[in-house]
């Protein structure tokens, strides 16, 4: 009870309540029964082979089967895994897929809003920190990633964008007990790197300029050796997703995401899309007005945004003359605003010159998802019209524009047609709907040495191609499967029904056996020559040297980071 108590009496509890008011009522569609339609609908599935993994001990889950048409898939060796692993907590809870997926969706927004507002409490007070965290919640794009997209990465990715802002921020301008900032911050990226590769990307350079302006501010250049060691440890703690999925692109088709549809080129968005556009709606993103989704960035987000900013050189102008010292607060809304405008500027075709530039930004593939760090830095600066609002003028204001806000994007916060259609775990995972999540993405992770994906799933998971004799007692697993044979022939040709992929390897009657693809094989599958006789043939995908250092980079930095939590012997000295 004491420590119900105290939470109650926390100066920040009423400000969390609201906050997680605004983030339910933002998904209150996800609380009702039933599902809905989303651009990226495999969600269910992916959450489905995680669990697969668990139970089959495949940990870390790098290879699911059923994907990739059944011939099996890399998708975790290259596909961000933390919200299925949040996702996962729900399903051993003993919650449906359908439900699980819903429920990991509504907590992007309750932790997104509740970051936000520490991050904003920091600078403006408890109640710029509501206003900056409603923002957040609220805004447009947030809507498009979780009811048009259903991007959960992306919509996870906006959780940890202000938790690393305020750690970073804190490891700066504290003196003692530094210790606790290096790790969080650790754990902080160590999020963000396990959520989504391309937010890593476009985030990255953020927060550096973040870090630079309060470095040279505070004068502490000897905090660079801290954010040193905090890097290098989140990338450790990491390690096990990150380094594999950079060293053995080499392995797949990564050229597919880059081309046809998913070059960046098609998916500018215009000003009128951007700035004014009031359309919704769920359809695809295709070239200019043509789209079928919306790219608002929210219009009190940009116009409060030019407000605030006069507000900033009103003050400034005024300080100068007094010459005062330029205000955090200023720097970070002239900082955000420029973030702000920068990205959306990264969104219009105009930019088109700096992606040609940067090459690896074509990886980001759509550049309206420059909207992310759009709203980011519009929803953090405006709570700081908190500070240059008083009085009553504030208590009317303020609540005018929260109503606002929520009245003019209520509508957008829903699924298409404002309904959610019946569904079950069992109507997911069987007929026409499995098979279009089986070959859904297939092209996401495609192993190099298929040259065109399969046109049909999978029908046997291993069959005689050449010779005589049979093939029976068929098991599989996630990342494992094996067969028995009786080949009459002097020899015959099988070919096993999985994609090819390195360290797959083929053990006959427990000796292994070199496998190869045949010249006229078109959809990467494996093919081994057995023997006449009976044979027990098991095969299983055994981790390369880059996955075993890799593993083994987490595990030993986990197992420090669990030292260090338990024990708190480590101080960290400047």
């Amino acid at each position: 009870m004491k420590f119900f108590k105290k939470i109650v009496k926390s100066p920040n509890f009423l400000p969390i309540v609201i906050v997680l008011l605004f983030s339910l009522l933002a998904g209150r569609y996800l609380l009702l029964s039933g599902y809905f339609n989303m651009h990226d609908d495999l969600q269910m599935m992916r959450q489905l082979e995680l669990e697969k993994c668990f139970l089959d001990g495949q940990i870390p889950c790098r290879w699911v089967p059923d994907m990739g048409y059944g011939f099996g898939f890399p998708l975790f060796n290259f596909y961000p895994p933390f919200p299925y692993l949040v996702g996962q907590i729900f399903r051993f809870i003993g919650f449906s897929f359908v439900s699980t997926v819903k429920i990991t969706f509504l907590l992007s927004f309750i932790v997104s809003g509740v970051t936000m507002y520490f991050l904003a409490k920091e600078f403006f007070g408890r109640w710029g920190g509501v206003i900056s965290s409603i923002f957040y919640i609220w805004a447009p794009y947030r809507s498009v990633d979780v009811y048009v997209r259903g991007a959960m990465n992306e919509a996870w990715a906006f959780c940890w964008f202000p938790l690393i802002l305020l750690v970073g921020y804190k490891l700066i301008k504290e003196k003692k007990n530094l210790f606790k900032y290096v790790i969080s911050l650790s754990i902080s990226w160590f999020l963000l790197f396990t959520t989504h590769n391309l937010m890593v990307l476009i985030f990255t350079p953020v927060f550096a300029i973040w870090c630079l302006l309060f470095l040279i501010r505070e004068k502490a250049f000897d905090k660079i050796k801290d954010f040193l060691v905090s890097g290098l440890f989140a990338l450790g703690l990491a390690a096990f997703f990150t380094i594999p999925a950079v060293l053995e692109q080499k392995y797949v088709q990564v050229n597919t995401l880059v081309v046809g549809y998913f070059e960046y080129i098609a998916h500018f968005a215009t000003l009128k899309q951007l700035l004014i556009s009031r359309f919704w709606g769920y359809g695809p993103s295709v070239w200019l007005e043509g789209d079928g989704m919306p790219f608002q960035i929210g219009h009190i987000h940009w116009i409060l945004s030019i407000i605030l900013l006069i507000f900033v050189i009103f003050n400034l102008r005024k300080g100068k003359k007094k010459k005062v010292k330029i205000s955090e607060v200023a720097l970070i809304i002239l900082l955000f605003f420029l973030v702000g405008w920068i990205s959306t500027f990264m969104a219009h075709l105009r930019s088109s010159f700096i992606w040609k530039a940067i090459p690896p930004l074509k990886f980001v593939q759509f550049p309206w998802r420059f909207l992310t760090l759009g709203t980011l830095s519009f929803s953090l600066i405006a709570g700081s019209l908190t500070l240059f609002l008083k009085g009553k003028i504030q208590k009317f204001i303020l609540p005018l524009l929260v109503v606002l806000l929520v009245f003019l994007n209520w509508n957008y916060f829903a699924p298409e047609k404002m309904k959610m259609g019946p569904l079950t775990d069992q109507e997911k995972f069987t007929g026409a709907a499995w098979e279009l999540q089986q070959t859904a993405g297939i092209y996401d992770y495609l192993p190099k040495d298929v040259i065109q994906a399969p046109q049909e799933p999978q029908k046997n998971l291993a069959e005689i191609i050449e010779g005589e004799g049979s093939v029976y007692e068929f098991k599989t697993g996630t990342n494992w499967a094996s067969f028995q044979t009786e080949i009459e022939s002097e020899s015959s040709v099988i070919r096993i029904g999985i994609f090819d992929f390195p360290n797959w390897k083929v053990f006959i009657d427990g000796k292994e056996t070199k496998t190869y693809i045949s010249e006229d094989e078109m959809w990467g599958r494996m093919y081994v020559d057995v023997q006449n006789g009976k044979h027990d043939i098991y095969l299983k995908l055994f981790s390369t040297p880059v996955r075993i250092i890799s593993n083994y980079i987490s595990l030993v930095s986990w197992l420090f980071l669990l030292y260090l939590l338990l024990f708190k012997k480590t101080k960290w000295k400047k």
